[in-house]
């Protein structure tokens, strides 16, 4: 489930923006000027800081404007400011950092206590939460920093490298070097504090339109007007739809309800959807016919009017206008891969195009086949036969969980006993526990975390009233993972400017290798070889599955950008052809059945957009690190790769298990396992 630390990243905007020669407004400060006081600076200075007076007086001036001063007052800020030797830049440094947390760290847990009506179901919502929830504290950091010169001292100091600079320099850097460089990402543009404040309003109104998407499928209906789940199911789209065609597996009613869920994101996706029957139980829905009824008699329904599309097109419209801000990144999906995940768009999408065209997947898609008996259908992209849970009676495991977890209070208590099954020691397990609090969550749920060290991460997932079942226990394990990584790359990491992971897909590592151990905890995991090689095909095929929705994800937003002034309408229409050309490219092949737009159904397009990607790239790591670990001491082995910080992803990589990020070992394993699987007539 997404890291909701993403949220905060809306304070960092002013930090994801430029490369070397930052803000598309000309400098006032001359070339001469510039030498000069370059000049003068490493005339004073030791020889160790000329390069750095160098880069840093060129970043500074590029942001200096009229409001700021003269020239003169920019060489006099220069001249005051900048350190002279090794000493006077650290001591500088350490005291920049320590605001900086203290600063970032409020204003993280200002916003959590904000939204905490919008994300915590306790109560109800009032429109006044919507506006408190919407509005971003830290969002005059940026203008405030400029305005007292603070930005000016903090690039003069410690100024910006680039990604290619930190791919061919970082390997030798120490981690002082590596603290100065972070700092140095902190300010790379000047987005007025109206567009950030703008931004972290729209979305809040997305994620609470999301968060709200709730569909009673105990009110859905076949053909013949009967129903098949439970009364009072409600679940929210997608991650709720999803998870109960994986639960349904097993279930003799297994395929219609499977059927149901499926036609139901499809009208979802085409927004052919009632409105009348999103988060409401006073009508049944037949999805297959798009038939709505009232005490069993057909009535006439308004389609939803493309909001959820009109979300994305509010998205996008903000962001472009972030975009005249941001000269050297100067569009969003170059933001968010190369400034945010420090991997290039490009990269990114090879490395999914070499595992979903690996021919191992159609012999996936044939033992899947032989194993239900049946053709594939499109939802069996998301089968989960080869879990352990999969034989489960998913109900009987709903029960043991409700009495074992009847509230918050009772899964908060268990944390250290979590930890510790994990192999964690108990001063450890009773450290990192005592930093996290568990919430009942109004969404699917995520994990929130600290931002200074006085502060704790939040664990949100669903909690009934009867207590927590397997599809909230499941989620909270996951979402504990990203707490566990949350807490020791805060706590455990020498510097502060080095916190977190290098990007949103190494927590989601951490969170998928906890996830894929829940039912262990309970002692009911079943572990031999042959359990070890369905892993690795469950492991492929969900990457498949991922990587296909990420796809989509990026490819609507370069159409987007192709197409700037689109309706909510219109995007609608290309969103449903480009998941259908994906599907019919890549998954076609494998399913025989063609022209699907499913992959277009997952709601992090609407609020956290080209988020998706962090997914699959962290399932890799997943898988790598997992490998790595096996037969070694797994806490030892997550202390070592999560206190490395934020480094740049494949030298964290080479820290944690030796290798870059690759999709190989997981196709190579699936491989392996599917000749083991032949072998056993399995």
């Amino acid at each position: 489930m997404k890291n909701a630390l993403v949220s905060i990243v809306v304070l960092f905007l002013c930090a994801n923006a430029i490369a070397n020669h930052p803000t598309n407004i000309e400098s006032m400060i001359k070339q001469k000027e510039l030498e000069t006081i370059i000049a003068e600076l490493k005339s004073k200075a030791a020889a160790d800081q000329h390069a750095r007076i160098e880069k840093g007086v060129v970043q500074a001036a590029s942001f200096w404007r009229a409001e700021d001063g003269s020239a003169d007052d920019f060489k006099q800020l220069c001249m005051e400011q900048s350190a002279v030797d090794a000493a006077q830049r650290q001591a500088m440094f350490v005291r920049i950092q320590d605001n900086f947390e203290l600063l970032f760290g409020s204003f993280n847990k200002v916003n959590v206590g904000l939204k905490i009506p919008l994300h915590v179901d306790e109560g109800e919502i009032l429109p006044i939460d919507r506006i408190f929830g919407g509005y971003g504290v830290g969002s005059h950091f940026s203008d405030d920093m400029f305005a007292n010169k603070i930005a000016f001292i903090t690039i003069l100091n410690f100024p910006f490298f680039s990604l290619d600079e930190k791919m061919e320099h970082g390997p030798k850097w120490s981690r002082l070097e590596w603290a100065y460089a972070r700092m140095g990402d902190v300010f790379k543009s000047r987005i007025p504090a109206r567009l950030l404040l703008d931004y972290e309003q729209i979305v809040t109104d997305a994620d609470a339109y999301i968060s709200d998407y709730n569909i009673y499928v105990g009110n859905l209906t076949d053909k013949k007007g009967n129903t098949h789940f439970p009364t009072d199911l409600k679940l929210i789209s997608h991650w709720g739809l999803r998870d109960e065609i994986k639960a349904n597996y097993a279930n003799k009613e297994g395929f219609i309800r499977q059927s149901l869920i499926y036609e139901t994101m499809l009208n979802i996706i085409r927004q052919n959807i009632p409105g009348e029957v999103i988060n409401n139980p006073d009508y049944q829905w037949n999805p297959m016919s798009n038939t709505l009824l009232k005490n069993g008699v057909a009535v006439a329904h308004t389609p939803e009017p493309d909001t959820r599309y009109q979300h994305m097109i509010n998205l996008f419209g903000l962001l472009k206008q972030i975009d005249a801000y941001s000269p050297h990144f100067p569009d969003y999906i170059s933001r968010k891969f190369e400034e945010d995940m420090e991997l290039r768009v490009e990269e990114v999408e090879s490395l999914f195009v070499s595992l979903i065209s690996t021919p191992e997947l159609k012999e996936i898609g044939k033992v899947i086949e032989k194993r239900l008996g049946r053709k594939l259908q499109p939802w069996d992209i998301w089968y989960d036969g080869f879990k352990t849970r999969a034989s489960l009676d998913i109900s009987k495991l709903d029960k043991i969980l409700q009495e074992k977890y009847p509230d918050k209070t009772a899964f908060e208590a268990d944390l250290p006993n979590i930890l510790i099954k994990f192999g964690f020691d108990a001063d450890s397990a009773r450290t990192i526990s005592s930093r996290i609090i568990v919430d009942p969550s109004r969404g699917a749920g995520h994990a929130w975390g600290a931002a200074m060290k006085s502060d704790k991460a939040r664990l949100r997932t669903r909690i009934g009233t009867n207590g927590m079942d397997y599809k909230g226990y499941n989620i909270a394990i996951h979402e504990f993972g990203h707490n566990v990584e949350q807490t020791i790359s805060l706590q455990n990491v020498d510097y502060y400017m080095l916190n977190g992971v290098p990007n949103t897909s190494f927590t989601e590592a951490l969170a998928f290798v906890f996830q894929a151990r829940d039912l262990e905890l309970l002692g009911m995991e079943q572990s031999d070889e042959m359990s070890k090689h369905l892993a690795a095909l469950d492991n492929l095929w969900s990457n498949y599955e991922i990587m296909g929705v990420s796809l989509v994800d990026i490819n609507t937003w370069k159409w987007l950008y192709a197409h700037p002034d689109a309706t909510a309408a219109e995007l609608k229409e290309a969103v449903n052809s480009i998941s259908k050309e994906i599907w019919n490219k890549y998954y076609a092949p494998v399913f025989g059945v063609k022209d699907t737009p499913i992959l277009a159904v997952y709601s992090h397009m609407i609020d956290y957009p080209l988020y998706l990607s962090a997914y699959p790239i962290g399932q890799l790591i997943e898988f790598q690190f997992g490998s790595h670990i096996h037969g070694k001491n797994f806490a030892d082995e997550v202390y070592k790769a999560f206190t490395q910080g934020r480094l740049i992803p494949q030298l964290w990589m080479k820290g944690a298990v030796g290798t870059e990020i690759s999709a190989l070992p997981a196709i190579e394993a699936a491989r392996t396992a599917l000749n083991a699987v032949r072998s056993s007539g399995q």
